[in-house]
């Protein structure tokens, strides 16, 4: 199998190295390239590669910008410190999406899922734009119900009845419309990969919270939003101005 990889930091790229070669020894990484320019230089000048590893935030911009340009013809593995790019990564190519640090099991798991995938569409002799076509025409599967303990019974937790998880002392609280709260078995970086990200939000390191319950957003210090959930007073939901773009652009989707 032969691999791009798309990332603009030594240490990441090794990393990444080190675990594909764990996972799968013939893997041949082809290249290595740390920019919009030189991705879209190489592409446009080389045989497409079957798979590609790409960083979304690069020196010179997004990996996204690389896809505005050229006509990318691989499926990809997106690879990222920050989650609110999430629903914009199932519109293009995507196998899968990683966040950093990355896990050995789960870039096992997308392997694992490109395979499957290409031999599928190998089988019954339909060609690569076939495939990834059906990648970007994919619905990502997110969980509608969450199970929880209360005393010695046990509660599904509809997804539209959750205002926001929470962590708070190294535990995720799971805040309903009802105004109660259940302890939940998942971390925060567990659940943004388990919920519709057209729906909830990672607001910042305690919270996700669910667009339906945004009672109102007000600007902050420093190009910071403040946030005020329905059915929720606890605490005050801080947005860094790094994520303030991010939470607009989502709001207004």
């Amino acid at each position: 199998m032969k691999v791009l990889i798309v990332e603009d930091e030594a240490p990441a790229f090794r990393r990444l190295e080190k675990i594909l070669l764990e996972i799968d020894p013939t893997v041949e990484i082809v290249e290595v390239l740390d920019s919009v320019e030189e991705t879209v230089k190489w592409m446009n000048n080389h045989e497409r590669p079957d798979l590609a590893l790409m960083d979304i935030q690069i020196s010179d911009g997004i990996s996204f910008q690389i896809f505005d340009q050229i006509d990318v013809k691989c499926p990809v593995i997106f690879t990222t410190a920050f989650d609110e790019y999430l629903l914009k990564a199932f519109k293009v190519n995507s196998i899968d999406y990683l966040l950093k640090p990355i896990k050995k099991e789960d870039l096992e798991r997308s392997l694992e899922k490109y395979k499957s995938l290409h031999a599928s569409f190998n089988q019954n002799g339909i060609d690569m734009a076939a495939l990834l076509n059906q990648i970007n025409l994919t619905e990502a599967k997110y969980k509608s119900r969450f199970l929880v303990k209360q005393g010695d019974k046990m509660l599904a937790i509809r997804s539209e009845d959750i205002v926001c998880f929470q962590s708070k002392h190294g535990v995720v609280h799971i805040n309903t419309k009802n105004e109660k709260t259940y302890l939940s078995d998942f971390t925060l970086d567990e659940l943004s990969t388990q919920l519709d990200p057209r729906l909830f939000f990672r607001a910042n390191r305690q919270f996700i919270i669910d667009a339906d319950y945004i009672h109102t957003v007000h600007k902050h210090f420093k190009g910071k939003l403040l946030v005020e959930l329905e059915h929720f007073s606890d605490e005050q939901i801080l947005v860094s101005s790094e994520k303030a773009t991010a939470l607009k652009q989502w709001l207004d989707q």
